[in-house]
């Protein structure tokens, strides 16, 4: 017997409000469920589901590369044209940083951009034809 998937991902972010309406405004995911006491927000596509969570005033960013934790999460995308226009939306959308455009991944087919939301989570948009 082994797991079967993922549930839902749990992310720290440092501004719950501006991180879940990244992923509602710009992503255009869905509020499942909130939690005012702790703060938490849950965001889900029908497919994925995010629990969001806010952290405290001491929190500190994450560093991929001298830290143990979320490297950064991806989300497929269907084709080349969603690819193209859920980046442009991304890369418009105030706060969000790129760290690269669409760029093949190796030598192809697969194609691929990095960016931060908002809130600092590195994120990944990932084509796999």
């Amino acid at each position: 017997m082994s797991a079967s998937g993922i549930h839902h991902l749990g992310l720290s972010v440092s501004d719950l409000d501006q991180t879940s309406a990244f992923f509602t405004d710009c992503l255009g995911w869905k509020v499942a469920r909130e939690v005012p006491d702790y703060p938490a927000r849950f965001v889900t596509n029908g497919t994925a589901f995010f629990t969001l969570w806010q952290t405290g005033p001491q929190a500190t960013a994450f560093d991929r590369k001298n830290q143990v934790g979320l490297h950064h999460v991806a989300l497929a995308v269907a084709d080349e044209s969603e690819l193209l226009s859920l980046f442009a939306r991304i890369e418009a959308y105030p706060g969000v940083q790129v760290e690269f455009a669409p760029q093949p991944v190796g030598d192809g087919p697969a194609r691929h951009c990095m960016f931060y939301e908002p809130g600092g989570i590195r994120m990944e948009l990932f084509l796999a034809p």
